[in-house]
């Protein structure tokens, strides 16, 4: 009534209490429809609310691009080349000629097969960390992968529906939220994503320089670790690429050593990132964090190798990743985290056979290294013709290319206005080297083996054209 009084004062006549009854009660409802509408704008927690913004790093804004305005031979010749996609599509004609010929065998076996399994087999529960079959075939073809020179014990690996999620597991179990990692760069952009969005864990680039072709130093590592202790960060571990992503070299033995044994002295651990281990196709011998382990006297329990099928298998759909792991309190762990990302009975099944036929598996490998090889022979034989340099690779699906010459100054102002002149001008999306925590501006990851060699020979015309631009501008 307080409020009626005034309001019938106010408006006067005979309709005044009507009025001033129904002024307040709108009233009330627009600022309770106000407020209703100013929660609703929050619609997640304040968890997700970050990671619910648009991707900013160039890394992701090319993919999207291209996902909009694919390059096709045919349907869209003037569409955006991928470059920025580590994926490999070199052999999957060997894929497809095993699937066609083992794929309902695979699945649920034969009639007369004693591991004929039926239909029941793929439709039912599995256990989340994998099934045993598949983790035997799956020490088999990492043995198989490294050469036959190291052996994996089957009940040290927990699977994984793709290696983003085992690298994410293993944070959650070695790191609590605010504690860091140290990373060499330039490594692999998804990693500020995969490593920290649900663990909470922080990255601390340590940086390496092109003058050492790349290369981790200790004292690189010795001074990044100091420098977090300063800042009351805890460090609980090291990754390591390897081979390297973005660069595609190779850590030498020593520096293995060398790192086994700084992690040793400062009580943390190591997770190796050796998911390209099948795709070196250089002269250089790759070594294995496995392989050091076993020859050499290092505390095993803070060593971890992650790996998965979808580079050096081509089954990046396929979504199996791979924790092996040393400490038993991890694997405990990691095993009951699986229920969250397990890997599908239909595809575990399927892989079972594909993984156990060694005969095959030896021929893809042998097979799949020598065409990224004579691609990669393509590619900087056309960066050569541009006069573009690029550091001499052994591993990987891609080059670690140097466009500085095609800047006016060395910033990473200058980088991103090269890539956007890519992206948008020439249509060829590469990955700028500051999305990697490269310190040297003028770096750019690019990946060849989701192109075929005519299309190869088309990007670096693409490139050539913003080479002259360059020149043109001096």
């Amino acid at each position: 009534m307080r409020l009626v009084v005034p309001l019938r004062g106010i408006v006067g006549g005979r309709g005044g209490l009507i009025l001033g009854t129904f002024v307040p009660c709108a009233l009330f409802c627009y600022l309770h429809i106000r407020r209703l509408r100013f929660l609703a704008t929050r619609r997640v927690s304040e968890r997700a609310e970050p990671i619910a913004k648009a991707e900013e790093s160039p890394y992701y804004v090319g993919l999207g691009r291209v996902s909009q305005d694919p390059f096709d031979e045919v349907a869209n010749p003037n569409g955006i080349i991928q470059l920025g996609l580590s994926e490999n599509r070199l052999c999957l004609d060997l894929i497809e000629e095993w699937l066609s010929e083992n794929l309902t065998g695979a699945m649920i076996g034969h009639g007369g097969d004693k591991r004929h399994l039926g239909i029941g087999g793929i439709t039912g529960y599995q256990p989340h960390d994998g099934v045993t079959e598949l983790k035997e075939a799956m020490a088999g073809f990492m043995s198989q992968v490294m050469g036959g020179e190291i052996s994996f014990d089957p009940s040290r690996i927990v699977l994984t529906a793709g290696a983003t999620p085992a690298i994410e597991i293993l944070c959650y179990c070695l790191a609590d939220p605010g504690d860091a990692f140290l990373v060499p760069t330039p490594y692999y952009p998804g990693f500020d994503r995969d490593m920290t969005w649900r663990t909470g864990v922080e990255l601390i680039p340590v940086h390496c320089h092109g003058a050492d072709n790349f290369i981790l130093s200790i004292a690189a590592l010795q001074q990044a670790f100091n420098q977090a202790r300063k800042r009351g960060q805890r460090v609980q571990g090291i990754l390591i690429s390897n081979p390297s992503n973005p660069v595609g070299n190779l850590l030498p033995q020593k520096t293995l050593h060398d790192i086994l044994d700084f992690a040793r002295k400062k009580n943390i651990h190591i997770i190796s990132d050796e998911i390209f281990a099948g795709s070196i196709h250089g002269n250089e011998e790759f070594f294995s964090l496995a392989k050091i382990l076993d020859a050499e006297n290092f505390d095993k329990s803070r060593a971890h190798i992650l790996y998965g099928l979808s580079k050096d298998l081509s089954l990046a759909g396929f979504r199996v990743g791979v924790i092996y792991s040393y400490n038993d309190d991890v694997l405990a762990a990691a095993k009951k985290l699986t229920r969250f990302s397990s890997v599908s009975a239909p595809t575990q099944r399927l892989l079972i056979s594909l993984l156990s036929d060694t005969s095959f598996i030896g021929r893809y490998l042998e097979t799949n290294r020598k065409r990224i090889r004579k691609m990669y022979d393509i590619f900087v034989s056309g960066l050569k013709e541009i006069g573009v340099k690029y550091v001499d690779s052994s591993g990987g699906l891609y080059c670690w290319v140097d466009m500085s010459g095609l800047m006016h100054s060395h910033s990473v102002k200058e980088e991103l206005e090269l890539w956007d002149k890519l992206l948008n001008v020439a249509k060829v999306n590469a990955t700028p080297g500051s999305a990697c925590h490269s310190i040297e501006p003028g770096w750019f990851r690019c990946c060849f083996t989701t192109l075929s060699e005519g299309n190869i020979r088309i990007a670096i015309e693409r490139i050539r054209k913003v080479a002259e631009m360059h020149k043109s501008s001096r």
